[in-house]
């Protein structure tokens, strides 16, 4: 999976720009996707392509539309060094995996190829050969990315009608 890569206080309005909060579904958000920071993003990411962040990625406005565009995209996670959070929980809440590994971030360049394992939290830079270690999720957690998100899960589970 190919990696793009940002800075440090990456906000929900550069995730996706108030101005498409509107958009009809979720392909219209991924479209408009990071457009402000990277014009080039929407039109060139591909299923399964890893963002890779600098600390308080999210911050800013509490809106689901920010992970929910990322996701969209076919973004498989998101790494950063830390998220702002509400984000990091808008993102759990849709199916989004994220996590938080400073190392990781640090030693992933733009354009590597990067593997991620869910269940133990290993984050393998192929190009590099280096690997890091982030916090696992608990498995409650992770079977509400498994499902899709929160209410896809509660769902599942007869939860919720």
């Amino acid at each position: 999976m190919k990696v793009y890569k940002y800075g440090d206080n990456v906000d929900t309005d550069v995730i996706i720009p108030a101005r498409y909060l509107n958009a009809p579904d979720e392909k219209s958000l991924a479209s408009h996707c990071m457009e402000d920071i990277d014009a080039q993003f929407a039109s060139t990411v591909e299923a399964g392509d890893i963002v890779v962040g600098g600390g308080n990625f999210g911050c800013g406005s509490s809106r689901e539309h920010a992970p929910l565009a990322i996701k969209a995209c076919g973004v498989k996670c998101v790494i950063a060094k830390s998220f702002a959070r509400i984000f990091y929980r808008n993102a759990i809440n849709i199916g989004l995996p994220i996590l938080e590994c400073p190392e990781a971030v640090d030693g992933i360049s733009a354009g590597d190829q990067v593997s991620v394992d869910f269940g133990t939290g290993m984050i393998l830079n192929e190009t590099t050969g280096a690997s890091f270690q982030a916090a696992p999720f608990p498995a409650f957690v992770n079977g509400i990315i498994e499902y899709g998100g929160l209410l896809k899960s509660l769902k599942a589970r007869g939860a919720a009608k």
